[in-house]
């Protein structure tokens, strides 16, 4: 998170109008009265700056774009790294802290899924998939979600879809972990591949019974 200090507005209205006063009620015939004059606006603006001191916001700071030398795979991680900023920004909307706690599951597994990509490219198409169909329906999802629990009205159909959109949060997490397990298969397979060779070896050289 970066943070940024934004200054309040007020002590500049605060000059504005002590000059407006000044020129009002005191005369301007002299260096020592425009002296005065910016004196009076010095002191106007230190005290309604301590009084208004702005506020501090923290924003995400955006990250440096990734290179995988494949232009798609750079594409699709971008893609997904606009989709998790989006589903900060409803759960930062969305007041129910479990509903909160899910999505929060839910990004993790999604970052890590398009990390997968960034480690190896060949996960591109099954990752394309899933940022095409599933992604999109989830981040649609909680869009309805965020809607109703603003909407300031109470009633079946409002609780019930609410009710019906937080149970199948547990749902698509476990399901988006499923998914993320996919991409290893063929890294499994590899790894059970070389351990049958070297056994193989280990046999053939005797030093293994």
């Amino acid at each position: 998170m970066t943070e940024i200090k934004r200054k309040s507005i007020i002590p500049v209205y605060g000059v504005a109008a002590a000059w407006v006063m000044y020129c009002v009620f005191f005369p301007l015939y002299s260096t020592w009265h425009y002296i005065a004059l910016a004196c009076t606006a010095a002191l106007v603006f230190a005290v309604l700056s301590a009084i208004f001191p702005g506020k501090t916001e923290f924003i995400e700071a955006p990250e440096e774009p990734v290179s995988t030398g494949d232009e798609k795979a750079d594409a699709l991680i971008a893609e997904g790294r606009v989709a998790v900023i989006e589903m900060r920004g409803l759960r930062d909307s969305i007041p129910d802290e479990s509903v909160q706690k899910k999505i929060d599951d839910i990004i993790f597994v999604i970052e890590s899924i398009f990390a997968k990509v960034v480690e190896d490219s060949k996960c591109y198409k099954q990752v394309r998939r899933f940022a095409d169909f599933y992604l999109p329906t989830t981040i649609k999802l909680l869009h309805t979600y965020d809607r109703f629990s603003r909407s300031g009205a109470e009633g079946d159909n409002i609780s019930g879809t609410m009710g019906r959109i937080d149970n199948a949060l547990g749902t698509i997490h476990d399901s988006y972990v499923n998914f993320f397990d996919s991409l290893f298969e063929h890294q499994a397979l590899d790894v059970e591949t070389d351990i049958l060779v070297l056994e193989s070896m280990l046999k053939n050289e005797g030093l293994l019974n």
